[in-house]
Parts: C-alpha cells; sequence; structure tokens
C-alpha cells in the first residue's frame, strides 16, 4: 500500500503494511495526492518486517540512538512503540519503521489509543518533515493559518485560546485552511503541517481537550501571509482589534511554539538527528524566524469574546479596516 501527501512544503511517499499506511491516510485529512508525485522529498517505509537495527561502527548519541554519521537508529522513537531508522541521502530523506510487538506497546495502545496514534503519526510523517524542511532553513511554529477571501492570516495565541475553532469557521468560496495548529516557516511563507481539523461536533477519531478530527473540505498547501493576528480571549461580548508591537508577536510565537504539547518530544528528535548526521541546526532558529515573521507583516491583537461564536471572516473584515490596502492587502 502507498501514501503520498503534501505537508511542510514537502512531498512525502509512505509505503509498507495496509494498517501503517491507513493511520497516514487518515492523518491526511482528505487532502492526500490523488496521484503519486515525480519525486518525494521523504521516502518512508513502515513494515513488521522492516530491518531496523544497530550495527558494528555506530556510537551512541544519546539513550536509545545511535550513529554511523550517516544514519540514526531510534529504539522505541518518542515512545511511540516504533523502531526507526532516518537516512539523509542526496535530495531525499529516508525513514525505515518498524513496530514493536512489547507488553509496554500493547499496555500502552490499551491505556491510550488515540494518544499512541498521534506519537506514531508524529514519528512516521511529521517530526521526519518538520526536521527535513529544518534542513533547508525552515522551523516549527505552533500557529494556525488561513486564507479567507484571498487574504491571509497567520494565527498565534495560546493552545486553547480558538485558533483550530476560528479556521473551522471558514465557509466562503475564496476562503481555505493552510493548517490546523503547526507550520513550518523561514519568516516570510508559511507552509501547513498537514494534519486533520480538531474542534467540538468533529465526526472523527477523539482528541484530548473533548474534540473530534474531521477531515478538510478544502485545504491550500502554503500562503505568503498578509497579517500576523495575536489571539487573546478577554470577558467582553464583542471582538477587540489593535495594533500591538511586533516585538511581542514575536515573543507570543516564540513561547507558544515552545509550550505546544505537539512539540514537546520534537526538540530531543531534531538534536538526535543533526548530532547524528552532522545536517541541520541542532536547535532550530525560533526566535529570529519569529522577529522576522512578525516585522513583514502588519501585527494586531485580537481579542476574543468570552464566549465562542465569532467567525474568522469577521476578523479578518475588521482587520482589513484597520489600515490602507497598500499596508495589510486588498
Amino acid at each position: 500500500m502507498s501514501v503520498w501527501l503534501r505537508t511542510a512544503g514537502l512531498v512525502v511517499h509512505v509505503d509498507g503494511d495496509e494498517p501503517w499506511t491507513e493511520l497516514v491516510r487518515e492523518s491526511c485529512a482528505g487532502q492526500e495526492l490523488p496521484s503519486p508525485a515525480a519525486t518525494a522529498d521523504i521516502h518512508v517505509m513502515v513494515s513488521a518486517d522492516a530491518t531496523v537495527a544497530t550495527r558494528a561502527g555506530h556510537r551512541l548519541v544519546t539513550r536509545g540512538a545511535s550513529t554511523d554519521g550517516r544514519e540514526v537508529v531510534l529504539t522505541d522513537a518518542c515512545s511511540s512503540g516504533l523502531d526507526v531508522v532516518v537516512r539523509p541521502l542526496p535530495g531525499t530523506l529516508e525513514v525505515v519503521a518498524r513496530p514493536l510487538r512489547g507488553w509496554r506497546q500493547r499496555a500502552l495502545g490499551m491505556a491510550a489509543p488515540d494518544r499512541q496514534v498521534l506519537l506514531q503519526r508524529a514519528v512516521l510523517v511529521q517530526y521526519p518533515a518538520l526536521w527535513w524542511a529544518g534542513t533547508r532553513g525552515q522551523v516549527p511554529m505552533h500557529v494556525s493559518a488561513a486564507t479567507v477571501d484571498g487574504f491571509a492570516v497567520v494565527l498565534a495565541g495560546p493552545g486553547g485560546v480558538g485558533k483550530s475553532t476560528l479556521v473551522a469557521t471558514l465557509t466562503g468560496p475564496d476562503d481555505a485552511p493552510v493548517s490546523d495548529n503547526l507550520c513550518t516557516t523561514d519568516g516570510r511563507t508559511v507552509h501547513g503541517l498537514l494534519e486533520p481539523t480538531r474542534a467540538e461536533g468533529g465526526s472523527g477519531r477523539k482528541m484530548p481537550h473533548g474534540r473530534r478530527e474531521s477531515p478538510w473540505a478544502r485545504h491550500v498547501d502554503s500562503v505568503r501571509p498578509d497579517a500576523l493576528l495575536v489571539l487573546s480571549r478577554g470577558d467582553g461580548d464583542t471582538v477587540e482589534v489593535s495594533r500591538t508591537d511586533p516585538d511581542a508577536a514575536a515573543r507570543e510565537l516564540v513561547g507558544g511554539t515552545y509550550a505546544a504539547g505537539e512539540l514537546r518530544r520534537y526538540w530531543a528528535y531534531a538534536a538526535t538527528l543533526a548530532l547524528g548526521t552532522g545536517r541541520g541546526p541542532a536547535h532550530p532558529a525560533v526566535a529570529d524566524v519569529a522577529d522576522a515573521l512578525a516585522t513583514s507583516v502588519p501585527v494586531l491583537a485580537v481579542r476574543l469574546p468570552r464566549t465562542p461564536g465569532t467567525t474568522l471572516g469577521e476578523i479578518v473584515e475588521r482587520v482589513r479596516a484597520m489600515a490602507p490596502a497598500e499596508e495589510v492587502g486588498s
């Protein structure tokens, strides 16, 4: 079985045993590429018969990881129940994964099946894509992004403030989500990390905080944002939009990214691969890229009412009225 998708600005090809390709297909949220691409930036192979082992000449990178300088072997990578080999090749990242069948993996699957699925998706597709994009000058950002009537916005703010809820309100013919939760960016172009939308009332897999996953009806892979919106939630009944300082916005981007639970295991993963392969930064330049993003577009603070119900379209209409067309788009 085979799955092709685009995520973090990269083309990913996943093949192997059917249960695992189906797990990846579910994560595509209805946006799987309809036909194979000419080439893949990342090739993932997952199978119970895969060869994943430390060989002679490997040295220890950190606990549970070894390298020969060209590939990194990760044992039970990120507690996912998968042993993984990550191997940079000219122009392509190769990932080979083998599921573990020990009692620890079975216990986790029984006690927290949805958490295990999230970890496995991360190890098979999301973390390799984030890291390989990082070798090309991108950094992860815990933001949502969307286009509203052709106007591209990035939504920053703490987890739980309502970013996903706002993206789920898109209904116009020229509206489209870019990401629900995570992006990569070089400070100008923002690439969505493909994953299902998560909101109350969803139809798919149960997620934390009372939400469920749902597929996207439509989707765009990347945008060059016209505005950065920093969200907070107030005690009033109306939306408040005001100018804010780019330095404060950059601080929100950096703090929100490092506080995100979805990336908690990623930083060690990226550092391990950087140490083991000599590729990419051991510490992504999140602060520098956040500064670049916050100073490249208008930045506005959006205080949401205490009760959800505002649409992203309503907010963007207010944003576009805040400044001349040449400043925030037409």
